[in-house]
């Protein structure tokens, strides 16, 4: 059996090879060479013909079974005109058309109706434009909506078609009480206590899909589902239904790794979220470092209804880096908030803190500081950013009346933006800016200044080697100020090549800052927890070759 179809688009004759079954059938049909069983046969192929001509505009086709050229049997498909769409109607029924104040609502759905006149008719189309008008509906306010009546009347004659639909939208749901099912260890309230929404709210699709999303981002679930019954009879006070399933409480890790920072690394940790069957999640671990070791324990509480979550903290630490030994022990608590992309903290930190710099005088003091924190991740994916920005503000400080050798604030800014080039490529810009205002250095905790230089800063130059000479070492300044300029290319999915230039350094006064420059390049693995960097820069001031290493994630 063959296909002859004169003037029919690729598309067209494609559909009718896949789904005619004479056509696609082999030796599977014979033809018989008359009789009942052959007409019926025919009948039924032009029917098939028809039907899936219809389903792309075409109502007024001409078939035919051509038996010219012998035992060979042609199929002959003239579609003939294209059926277009000359009228559409778009109507309401229910509350949505009754109230006054969603006339703009009204408007907007009929405006954003994706099948207008002028448009040749596929049934597909048809399809999709209706169930996106009523997705739309549904989606906020109306959970019950439904067709109220759809029409496709064509004239094959004139080859047009005129298209209604009418939407019934029902009454306005209002969210009830929460309905949690699947808690078995975890504390009841844990989930109300995560919730965005509230009692009387009305209805939103997207609301329920963020509160879903928040839940299954809390480590004390293993799958969430946020759903209502739409049922119009429970429109006043429509219960949420959330069915959960929990995850697993308590969970030791170890691990190693490398850095060019810091050396060789190995830790350990231990979690446990359901801390005391209260929901509290305890997150502590030890890591040593060939430069830096630390124990810290950190103790979280879900979060209340204004959805901040606090903590409370303990560090021990100490480092050992460019001739600055560091000892440090803090106690902290904090509160945090992340609304959508932006996530704000403030923190409250008990410290002291013992430096030994090589080759000049020892010192250890106390300070009680006060932080806030600023952050935006507006990028395309956290760990392998492509498109968007980082930026994050920071402002803290301490006082001599509370405990601190002298008044000072510390100002902080960074700003990081990935612009994409062609398929795959990325550029990657950076800057930041900081400056601690103090009449000096002397008594303010490292971490309250700065020092710069390795991976994620100035490449070039050693970690933290950029920044106040004193005796043999390197120690914290009061300005700081670093920009990079980064071209990946990726040849291959996993696999690329990144060119780059950096410049920053750290002083403790304007006279002294000067700009240090490296550049260099580098290569870049798609690994499961971001993009591996592995980079060799030149240090212009050092005039020396560096080896960097790090995950370029936005962090």
């Amino acid at each position: 059996m063959a296909l002859d179809a004169p003037g029919a688009p690729d598309g067209l004759r494609n559909l009718l090879q896949q789904h005619v079954r004479l056509l696609k059938g082999g030796t599977e049909f014979t033809i018989p060479d008359a009789g009942p069983d052959r007409t019926a046969l025919i009948r039924r192929t032009r029917r098939e013909v028809a039907d899936l001509l219809a389903t792309e505009g075409y109502f007024s086709p001409e078939i035919r079974l051509d038996r010219s050229e012998g035992s060979n049997w042609r199929l002959v498909v003239e579609p003939g005109a294209r059926a277009q769409i000359t009228e559409v109607s778009v109507g309401f029924e229910g509350e949505l058309a009754e109230d006054v104040a969603q006339a703009a609502r009204r408007d907007a759905l009929r405006a954003a109706w994706s099948l207008p006149a002028g448009r040749p008719f596929r049934q597909s189309d048809w399809d999709r434009a209706k169930q996106q008008l009523l997705d739309a509906v549904s989606g906020r306010r109306y959970a019950a909506a439904r067709f109220a009546a759809t029409r496709a009347e064509v004239d094959p004659d004139d080859a047009t078609v005129r298209l209604s639909v009418v939407i019934d939208s029902g009454p306005t749901f209002r969210l009830g009480a929460l309905q949690v099912s699947g808690l078995s260890r975890l504390p009841a309230d844990l989930v109300a206590r995560y919730s965005t929404i509230d009692e009387g709210d009305i209805y939103d699709r997207e609301a329920l899909l963020a509160f879903q999303t928040g839940l299954q981002s809390a480590p004390q679930f293993a799958s969430v589902v946020v759903d209502i019954e739409r049922d119009r009879a429970l429109a006043s006070a429509v219960p949420v239904r959330v069915q959960i399933s929990e995850a697993q409480s308590r969970r030791i890790g170890f691990g190693a790794g490398v850095s060019s920072n810091t050396g060789y690394r190995v830790e350990a940790g231990y979690r446990d979220v359901n801390l005391l069957d209260r929901g509290w999640e305890l997150s502590s671990g030890l890591r040593l470092e060939q430069r830096r070791q630390s124990l810290y324990s950190d103790l979280f509480f879900p979060p209340d209804r204004a959805r901040h979550r606090d903590s409370i903290g303990f560090l021990i630490d100490r480092s050992d880096l460019e001739g600055l030994q560091v000892s440090s022990q803090a106690l902290g608590v904090g509160r945090s908030k992340v609304r959508g992309d932006i996530e704000t903290q403030i923190t409250l930190r008990l410290q002291h803190e013992e430096l030994r710099p090589d080759g000049a005088e020892s010192s250890s003091h106390n300070t009680l500081t006060a932080n806030w924190g600023w952050v935006q991740r507006a990028v395309d994916d956290l760990l392998d950013p492509r498109q968007g920005y980082v930026l994050e503000v920071q402002v803290g400080g301490g006082a001599s009346i509370a405990i601190s050798d002298q008044d000072f604030v510390r100002l902080y800014g960074r700003y990081q933006h990935y612009l994409p080039v062609g398929e795959s490529d990325v550029v990657v810009l950076r800057a930041e800016a900081g400056v601690t205002l103090a009449p000096s250095r002397q008594g303010i905790p490292q971490d309250f200044l700065f020092r710069a230089g390795g991976a994620q800063s100035v490449r070039g130059y050693a970690y933290q080697s950029l920044g106040v000479t004193e005796g043999e070492a390197t120690v914290g300044g009061r300005y700081l100020a670093t920009g990079s300029a980064e071209y990946v290319r990726w040849f291959r999915p996993d696999w690329g090549a990144a060119f780059f230039v950096d410049v920053g350094d750290a002083a403790d006064s304007r006279a002294e800052f000067r700009l240090r420059t490296g550049y260099g390049v580098g290569a870049r693995w798609r690994s499961p927890a971001g993009p591996l960097a592995v980079d060799l820069a030149w240090g212009h001031d050092d005039a020396r070759l560096r080896l960097h290493f790090g995950v370029a994630v936005a962090f």
